[in-house]
């Protein structure tokens, strides 16, 4: 098992498929949810069989291609044999407008069609319950087999025999199967038609949502595939957007570094939702300020926590589940995180810039008003008040607390923001009052974050260390590219975590020792630094490298081996995804110069 994996999904459920076709990662019914296929974290013994996935098994099976059916989130595996049999798995999670609302069930599709000769095939379907723990037990209809346990209850719809599939028995694959996997219901229209009609409805969804996405001339099916990944990492049901879509893929091996990231972290979503707004996709950030707002609705006193479920109002916690061994083996598997518990003062500038844009986007049809500058002032005055507090940081470190550069820097980008819509809204007093807030907290900032020593601004308050996020500095307005401190930081960094064309968070031991692997959006931060203060053509060379690690599909995860180029960490990363398309869209040349000029 590795990382070269594909997904699919329609923004409620979500699924991972390998390059064998085998759908080894989905969780229903939403994106939190049981994964029903672990094989992902389930690495058997020596000896014994696979559980927990979905899997087409050719007879003499040599090889596999797979692609992404243009711009869409439909799947197209072939499998063929040296004798030259072949067979074409195509996997879809429907997505589509029906009755003049989003049709978005929580049901993998999946269809396999005869490609060359006479294939033989096996059909394998094991889903498992409470994360791998339950085996189902079947009962079987007249055209559907149903998988239930105490609590749960799914259905696999299909016109292959069942016996075939229920006994895993081989036959051979003459006409095309269809297999429908979900909720437990029955189907209005027979499955062939279904099957055909949600398909290309699917396609035409996705053909015609990146049809109007803003893109660079230059690597345009990177941006675009890095687009349709993010959309699917939201939870549209309530504007939740998920930091990754699996969990407990470590960071590094054998590392313990192994982290639940299917929730939403204020942070990452602010990152998705700004480098999506560059796209012009939009609804996605008016989604996530409905989000914003139901999450404030619920405590509107409280402070924000640095992440919360897809549905808000329940809480996370942490919990290890000994019974999977883990990504090949590299235990422990962690449901929920225990960050949740824990003050990232960063949050409450994230998610006043995630809010930003609704004040000043003329496309906008329900622009920001004064009812959403109101709570976005509750949490200024939050962001006001624990600036310069220690916190666990960005980086969660859950053995210290610091008063880190970044989260007061974020906080002062609150209070920055705020003055500048009061502005906008012809609020003057309050304009008057975040700005000097805002230039009170950047005077001390600049006064106690700045180490004339080794020539950098650091990592907190009165600090010796530096690390990634000062690159940021510049991104949130707070110092110029041009600034001497600025220019002596991006050197320092490149000193100090620079590998090869990668760069480490930090430098330093936390909980777990010393880092093995890059974070990947570091090294995009890195990129648009080097843009920023000049040295483009540099920064071009290092973004083009760094897309070549990405999968075979396209898709990157939260960390790469600097020596191997190897993925890990939790696939797909939304902060690897963000850093790719922000990046691109800063160094491509412009369609003008590119097309007309050559």
């Amino acid at each position: 098992m590795n990382l070269d994996l594909a997904v699919i999904g329609n923004c409620i459920v979500a699924a991972l498929v390998d390059r064998r076709g085998r759908i080894v990662w989905y969780c229903h019914p939403r994106l939190d949810g049981d994964p029903v296929f672990c094989r992902l974290l389930a690495e058997p013994p020596a000896g014994e069989d696979e559980i927990g996935l979905c899997d087409v098994v050719l007879d003499g099976y040599a090889s596999a291609t797979q692609a992404y059916d243009g711009n869409t989130a439909v799947l197209v595996t072939t499998l063929s044999t040296e004798a030259g049999d072949a067979v074409r798995i195509i996997d879809f999670v429907p997505r589509f407008k029906r009755h003049g609302r989003l049709f978005r069930p929580t049901t993998l599709m999946r269809r396999i069609e005869p490609a060359a000769g006479s294939p033989r095939v096996t059909v394998r379907l094991r889903p498992r319950f409470d994360y791998g723990r339950t085996r189902p037990s079947q009962t079987r209809g007249s055209n559907n087999i149903r998988y239930l346990s105490e609590d749960s209850a799914l259905r696999l719809t299909t016109d292959a025999p069942l016996s075939y599939i229920a006994e895993e028995i081989p036959f051979v694959l003459d006409s095309p199967v269809n297999l429908l996997f979900g909720p437990d219901e029955t189907l209005a229209a027979s499955l062939e038609r279904t099957m055909v009609d949600w398909l290309d409805r699917t396609r035409q969804y996705w053909i015609e949502w990146t049809r109007y996405l803003a893109v660079p001339f230059e690597w345009q099916d990177a941006v675009i595939r890095a687009a349709v990944t993010l959309k699917l990492c939201s939870y549209e049901e309530t504007g939740a957007i998920v930091a990754a879509l699996t969990t407990s893929i470590p960071e590094a091996p054998d590392t313990g570094r192994n982290w639940d990231y299917r929730a939403c972290w204020l942070r990452d979503s602010y990152f998705v939702v700004q480098a999506l707004n560059r796209l012009g996709a939009t609804l996605t950030m008016e989604d996530f300020i409905r989000y914003i707002t139901n999450l404030t609705a619920i405590d509107p006193a409280g402070e924000l926590k640095p992440l919360y479920g897809i549905v808000p109002s329940r809480p996370l916690g942490e919990r290890t589940v000994p019974w999977l061994s883990g990504y090949r083996g590299m235990g422990p598997v962690r449901v929920g995180n225990l960050a949740e518990q824990q003050s990232q003062n960063d949050s409450y500038g994230s998610v006043v810039l995630a809010a930003a844009q609704m004040f000043f986007d003329q496309r906008l049809p329900r622009p920001g008003d004064a009812a959403l500058f109101g709570r976005l002032e509750r949490i200024g005055e939050l962001a006001a008040k624990v600036a310069l507090l220690p916190d666990s940081g960005l980086w969660e470190f859950r053995g210290r607390q610091r008063v880190h550069t970044h989260s007061a820097v974020m906080c002062w980008a609150a209070c920055d923001r705020l003055s500048k819509i009061a502005r906008l809204l012809g609020l003057g007093d309050r304009a008057r009052h975040w700005r000097q807030e805002a230039d009170g907290l950047r005077a001390t900032i600049l006064a106690r974050c700045w180490n004339p020593t080794i020539g950098s601004f650091v990592d907190c308050v009165d600090g010796q260390d530096i690390d990634a996020s000062l690159l940021l500095l510049h991104e949130v307005g707070f110092v110029a590219a041009t600034d001497p401190r600025y220019l002596g930081t991006v050197a320092a960094i490149e000193a100090r975590l620079r590998h090869g064309d990668h760069l480490f968070r930090y430098a330093t031991a936390d909980d777990f020792g010393l880092p093995d692997t890059s974070f990947t959006i570091c090294t995009f931060w890195y990129i648009d630094a080097l843009n920023a203060i000049g040295r483009r053509d540099e920064a071009r060379a290092i973004f083009e490298r760094v897309l070549a690690c990405r999968n075979h599909v396209g898709l990157l995860s939260e960390d790469i081996a600097p020596r191997t180029g190897e993925l890990w960490g939790n696939l797909p990363q939304t902060y690897s995804m963000v850093g790719l398309i922000v990046s691109a869209m800063r160094l491509s040349r412009s369609w003008e110069e590119a097309f007309w000029r050559g």
